[in-house]
């Protein structure tokens, strides 16, 4: 594979990661609500649980898109 083609590739997951992550918070920041309610039929866990771990997957989320999508993408743009 071409270099360019591998920068591209993780160009275009970057973006697709970042649209994933905006979501996910958009949905949990408007309708924290009715995600609560939707979870809660599934597992009993208290509202404040529910958002540290939700804040949690989101930071592990975004740490994972950091180290495994742009850290690579920024050494193969720098080389």
């Amino acid at each position: 594979m071409a270099l360019e083609h591998i920068q591209r590739v993780l160009f275009w997951c970057a973006v697709i990661n970042y649209a994933v992550l905006i979501l996910w918070f958009g949905v949990f920041a408007m309708a924290h609500g009715w995600l609560y309610r939707l979870h809660g039929r599934w597992f009993k866990v208290p509202a404040a649980s529910f958002d540290t771990m939700h804040y949690a997957g989101m930071a592990m989320y975004k740490i994972g898109i950091l180290l495994f999508v742009l850290v690579p993408f920024i050494a193969l743009c720098i080389t």
